[in-house]
């Protein structure tokens, strides 16, 4: 396993090992061992345990986000795409943090297997590139109604440049999330 750092701090590229030959491929999704062998190696926080996975299923131009939870159920996610690709979006979304408001944006395929983990106090997207993209993720807690929130994901004062599929103008946005509010009204969480 291998960890890229980004643009923001604390989130993290992770290329898993993959192993090819004549018959396929094989790699190791997650091992909680190597996972914090390696965030130690780079020195980073080793996060909560993993106490959830989540999956969903989007057509080319499906815009999920910007999503994240409150304390006490705040969720950090390590995120990948198993079939198509999406372009997925961190936000640092911690009041008072030198970074708030910047974003970072990866390219998650099943061609690269790369994984995006995204901690705690961060807001996430990802917009679909491809029909029946299935997109997989562990969380360190689990989902909390009462500390859900939402960030308007084409918020200017953010800027994220999403990279639409072609023959798309706009993307498909939950009605929940078009209503989000802005970053300036959100209801944020500390820096940790």
């Amino acid at each position: 396993m291998k960890l890229q750092t980004t643009s923001l701090p604390g989130v993290l590229i992770v290329e898993p090992a993959s192993f090819a030959d004549e018959r396929g491929w094989f790699m190791e999704s997650f091992n909680e061992a190597r996972w914090e062998t390696a965030l130690r190696e780079r020195g980073e926080p080793v996060p909560r345990r993993f106490v959830q996975d989540n999956h969903s299923s989007s057509k080319a131009g499906v815009l999920r986000g910007l999503h994240y939870q409150m304390p006490p159920h705040a969720q950090g996610k390590l995120v990948r795409v198993v079939q198509g690709a999406v372009f997925d979006v961190a936000v640092d979304i911690r009041a008072g943090s030198p970074h708030f408001g910047r974003w970072v944006g990866v390219e998650l395929s099943e061609a690269n297997r790369r994984q995006l983990w995204i901690p705690e106090g961060f807001a996430h997207a990802f917009l679909a590139l491809e029909d029946d993209t299935q997109f997989l993720y562990k969380t360190t807690d689990v989902y909390a109604k009462d500390c859900e929130r939402s960030i308007r994901w084409d918020d200017p004062a953010i800027g994220i440049k999403w990279p639409l599929p072609a023959g798309i103008t706009k993307p498909l946005v939950a009605p929940k999330d078009a209503a989000a509010p802005l970053l300036a009204k959100s209801d944020l969480p500390p820096v940790r």
